[in-house]
């Protein structure tokens, strides 16, 4: 896991430069459409999440992220004729998300698949591919399979903007700022330590990063064999704050920038307040007085900060999980292509 973290910047570069020149054909392929909807399972579902706030933000396109029992198991008749329907797996293999693309090209929907395997079976079904290029990923738990999606996501929501090149930029430095993050580790071990107090997790972010937050509470569920619930933190302040306290450690996940910064920042101080052990990751230099713990993010706009800022979850995951004499390459009860009934 540590050496894939380290893989990263090199395969989010070489992802980036495969899929660009497909924009054109993806701008053919959503003329038309009204609606995108994303089917997705575990880590490539928190990466969705990412591609949705980043269509509807960046390149003002409703989008959602499907149930994909409505197709596998309820068989629903829907008319999918204005959709753009993008299918992620890592391995291409998930049976579920096979069958469920294949029932939106019965339902008359456009597809994309996203996988790091061009010759799988959800390859093979779609209309178009967007191939991560991560290389071989051998440990259980995603890293670079993970942000490579992310960067098909990227590329993805850009090439229906209404300027393609308008994040191009900022793209370009997403791997330089990953591997500052991962040489220079700052904060990693004030948060294991922080994390290995506790036996309860709570993660929280919102907006363009809610995946990123997701995705950090799915890695130390897995890998860390912990009980975490990742939420929003408009969901957070909705009711479960009220059992939030002193034996609990917080994770709050912020951008540097943006619209919801401000209340990120609040809702460190309150967790602080309640004797919350917070960590922080990214922010400002106001987060960063919020939180006990700070771990700094990416020095990236919102709109592509996901694409690194969930590095530093990692180091701290793949870190807690060795603390805690666990193996991160391979957790407990899991294996690296998950099968569902359907």
């Amino acid at each position: 896991m540590a050496r894939e973290i380290a893989e990263q910047p090199e395969a989010v570069a070489r992802t980036l430069d495969q899929l660009r020149p497909l924009r054109p054909e993806l701008a053919r392929l959503a003329h038309g459409t009204r609606h995108v909807l994303f089917v997705a399972r575990g880590s490539s579902d928190n990466a969705c999440v990412y591609g949705r706030y980043l269509l509807e933000t960046h390149a003002h396109r409703m989008a959602a992220l499907a149930a994909p029992s409505v197709a596998t198991h309820y068989r629903a008749a829907v008319d999918l004729s204005d959709t753009l329907v993008i299918c992620v797996s890592q391995s291409g293999e998930t049976r579920e998300i096979v069958e469920t693309l294949e029932w939106a090209t019965a339902q008359g929907a456009r597809t994309v698949a996203v996988t790091n395997d061009g010759t799988s079976s959800l390859a093979r079904a779609a209309d178009l591919t967007l191939v991560t290029h991560a290389g071989r990923e051998l440990a259980v738990p995603a890293t670079k399979t993970y942000t490579t999606q992310l960067a098909a996501m990227a590329i993805l929501a850009t090439s229906v903007a209404p300027d393609p090149h308008a994040l191009d930029a900022d793209l370009a430095r997403v791997p330089a700022e990953m591997a500052q993050l991962i040489e220079r580790r700052d904060g990693v071990d004030e948060a294991v330590e922080a994390l290995a107090a506790t036996t309860e997790t709570l993660v929280t972010g919102r907006g363009l990063l809610l995946g990123t937050s997701l995705e950090i509470a799915l890695k130390l569920e897995e890998t860390c064999l912990r009980p975490v619930r990742g939420l929003s933190y408009a969901d957070l302040r909705h009711g479960p704050i009220a059992v939030v306290d002193a034996d609990m450690a917080a994770v709050v996940v912020a951008p540097q920038d943006g619209p919801v910064l401000g209340g990120l920042t609040e809702v460190a101080v309150s967790l602080r307040e309640r004797g919350t052990r917070t960590i922080g990751i990214g922010g400002d230099d106001a987060f960063a007085r919020a939180c006990a713990v700070r771990m700094p993010g990416p020095n990236l706009p919102e709109p592509v900060a996901p694409l690194a800022a969930v590095v530093p979850g990692q180091l701290m995951v793949e870190a807690l999980a060795r603390r805690l004499g666990l193996n991160p390459d391979s957790p407990r009860g899991l294996s690296k292509v998950t099968q569902t009934d359907g």
